[in-house]
């Protein structure tokens, strides 16, 4: 198929063929172009969602669990995949924008080219056509003239009247019109041979050499423009393997959800290895004492109601940093409180005492490694004095040394405090038996009903306060002494077998005395006024210094505050006036409102 044979005469047609398609060309391109900018623009809004979602700083405790860890994981594919269509657009505007621009501006050129070649080659065609025309024409008034000069002489020579020299004179007009008609006739064979050659020449060879170049331009342009589509399919196709691996590493980060492993990790993190409160007993009801069954009545409905609050905000807000350990699992969980975190629950503090052991471990590994190169140093230079001089090492030896004595007390400190932890989550619960006097019955543990997130905290501190009133010497030392089954830290058992021995309590002499504790401020507030009464049901020996208060069984004290949902109840002495915490379980509470109310 050639289009100077099937198209010798469409020079117009083909000429705006072609342009047409150069600014197809173009049209491609731009589409191309257009595609770029949408990748990059995906690309960037991927980007700018996976920053947006990215975990905040206070959210990185969130993130142990095995979802959120997936959708980390999921964050990070999907900036890998972010940065794949960035290739492809990248790509796609080098290999196939660019070159498609250089493309079209070089097809122009050629076209250019061959159309000027074209109109040359039709200006020769049409000047030999002109030529033609008008050797055709001389030859025509040629011919006429010679007719017109036979004519006359014909007629000069049947004229008699005309002389014999006017015959010849037409004679010899004749002769010279008929040579002229000759030569023209001659003429204009000969440009009609030129012509036609010309011509064939133009349709068979010059006219078909342009179009074909016309002709092979249109199919480089056409053939382009495949090439560009199959070269944007391969720069996209050369980039799935990577979106492949980040698909896939979505998928994977999807499959290592564990449902049963963020079920131990919500044990391991809110865990605070107490046990639950025993179930509450059947008492017999006694008809003599109606302020007793009334109290029954009223301590039943107290411990449902525990968790209404207190007299007044301000109370409940210093009352929280009162008994802290007891409030909520924020407050448990917290990482600011003592250094040996005995302000947490067991378990939590078990977890924090493992973690700094093995701190310490390895600051004291890294110290001991730091010696020995030290030492190693200094041999050195005492075999080959050259090399410096060994007292150079010696202060950081000393220091070395120094360093290393604080960082093994320190272990050996929390070492101690871990075991002791070790042996509170481990301890079974103390049970006591029944007594008489008001005692709890068989199998009720004198544990307090703490509401919220720690009921189980202050349980195992009565069972310590029980231990002791059973007058069980190892466990009452033990109560006495700070037991981790007090829940509170040994300072505040230390002084409150102070106080058991008939030792006041001197804030003077406290070692802490610089930090004025919650307890000591709590206490410089003015009195409370009551708010109702209670009976002890059972009996309480306190488990703190200037926190908690004894208590004997049957004992009517004043209600101060009542249950902020931690399980504890703030009472009063009538007589001295002594106030202290006793647990909301082991009383029956009569409000003044309430007994208005009846």
């Amino acid at each position: 198929m050639n289009w100077g044979i099937e198209l010798w005469d469409q020079y117009d047609n083909l000429a705006a063929h072609t342009h047409k398609g150069i600014d197809f060309l173009d049209k491609y391109g731009n589409f191309v172009k257009e595609r770029c900018a949408i990748e990059l623009e995906y690309a960037t809004k991927l980007r700018r969602l996976v920053k947006n979602y990215q975990p905040k700083r206070k959210e990185e405790d969130e993130y142990q669990y095995t979802p959120c860890k997936a959708f980390k994981q999921l964050l990070q594919e999907l900036n890998d995949f972010a940065g794949q269509r960035e290739v492809v657009a990248e790509n796609l505007q080098s290999n196939v924008v660019r070159e498609l621009h250089l493309l079209a501006k070089e097809l122009r050129e050629e076209r250019k080219q061959h159309l000027n070649e074209g109109a040359k080659q039709m200006g020769v065609l049409h000047s030999s056509i002109g030529s033609l025309d008008r050797a055709r024409r001389a030859y025509e008034r040629a011919a006429r003239e010679s007719e017109r000069a036979l004519e006359t002489f014909q007629k000069a020579d049947a004229d008699l009247n005309l002389s014999r020299a006017e015959v010849e004179k037409q004679k010899a007009n004749m002769k010279l019109r008929s040579q002229a008609c000759e030569d023209a006739k001659q003429e204009y064979m000969d440009q009609l041979r030129k012509t036609n050659e010309a011509q064939r020449q133009h349709y068979e060879q010059r006219l078909p050499h342009v179009f074909k170049q016309l002709q092979d331009l249109d199919e480089k342009r056409i053939k382009n423009i495949k090439n560009f589509m199959i070269s944007s399919v391969d720069v996209e196709r050369k980039v799935f393997p990577i979106i492949m691996k980040c698909l896939d590493g979505m998928e994977q980060a999807a499959n290592s959800i564990n449902e049963k492993e963020d079920t131990k990790l919500v044990i391991d993190r809110y865990k605070s290895g107490f046990v639950p409160p025993e179930d509450f007993q059947f008492e017999t009801a006694t008809g003599g004492d109606t302020t007793d069954s009334a109290n029954t009545h009223h301590h039943t409905h107290n411990h449902l109601t525990a968790a209404r609050g207190t007299v007044s905000g301000n109370k409940i807000k210093k009352r929280g940093g009162l008994l802290s350990i007891f409030s909520s699992n924020k407050n448990n969980m917290s990482t600011d409180g003592k250094e040996d975190y005995s302000d947490l629950p067991p378990n939590q503090k078990k977890k924090k005492l493992q973690a700094k052991v093995m701190e310490l471990s390895k600051q004291v590994a890294q110290e001991q490694a730091a010696m020995e190169g030290l030492m190693k140093m200094k041999g050195v230079y005492e075999t080959s004095p050259a090399l410096g001089d060994p007292m150079t090492v010696e202060g950081q030896l000393n220091e070395c040394c120094d360093k290393l004595k604080k960082l093994r007390a320190q272990l050996n400190k929390f070492e101690e405090l871990l075991a002791e932890a070790n042996s509170q989550v481990g301890a079974p619960p103390v049970h006591t038996t029944a007594r008489t006097n008001g005692q709890p019955p068989p199998g009720h543990t004198q544990a307090t009903s703490i509401g919220s997130n720690s009921e189980s905290l202050s349980r195992s501190a009565s069972e310590s306060s029980v231990s002791t009133g059973t007058g069980t010497g190892g466990a009452g030392a033990r109560a006495a002494g700070g037991s981790p089954e007090s829940g509170l830290g040994g300072e505040l058992a230390a002084a409150h077998h102070d106080h058991a021995n008939g030792h006041d309590h001197d804030p003077d002499n406290d070692h802490d005395n610089d930090h004025e504790s919650d307890f000591d401020y709590y206490y410089c507030e003015p009195d409370l006024q009551p708010v109702g009464y209670c009976k002890a049901l059972y009996a309480f020996e306190g488990i703190g210094s200037g926190s908690t208060m004894k208590m004997e069984c049957g004992e009517r004290l004043l209600v101060l505050e009542t249950d902020a949902g931690d399980g504890w109840t703030r009472v009063r002495r009538q007589l001295t006036r002594e106030e202290g915490f006793v647990p909301t379980t082991y009383i029956a509470t009569t409000l003044y409102a309430d007994a208005n109310a009846h």
